[in-house]
């Protein structure tokens, strides 16, 4: 795994939970915080701007776009009151299954 990345990911998640309940009118952060459906609806534009730099094949736009998009998804998570470590969980329960089994396990 990559150590920086995880390092970056731990202390930007620590940012936006201290901007939890600041100012809204200073803080962009404070302001997703504070509307989980305007935080959920940034996260939906990033997610769509980083597949269309991927599909272009931009590496550059890929990159700035793909940490747009890490930080409104912690942002929309931290809103909807879902810990890392909540999603730490999921993953690991499905560590060493296959991606095509867990997905046919998925109620439908």
């Amino acid at each position: 795994m990559n150590r920086r990345f995880s390092a970056v990911v731990g202390r930007l998640a620590e940012k936006i939970e201290s901007r939890r309940g600041g100012d809204q009118g200073t803080s962009y952060t404070a302001q997703l915080l504070a509307d989980l459906d305007r935080a959920a609806k940034k996260m939906g534009e990033e997610a769509v701007e980083t597949v269309i730099a991927a599909a272009q094949g931009d590496r550059d736009a890929l990159t700035a776009e793909s940490a747009d998009l890490i930080y409104h998804w912690l942002v929309l998570i931290a809103a909807a009151g879902v810990s890392l470590d909540e999603v730490a969980e999921r993953l690991e329960a499905r560590e060493g299954t296959s991606g095509l089994a867990e997905k046919a396990s998925r109620a439908k």
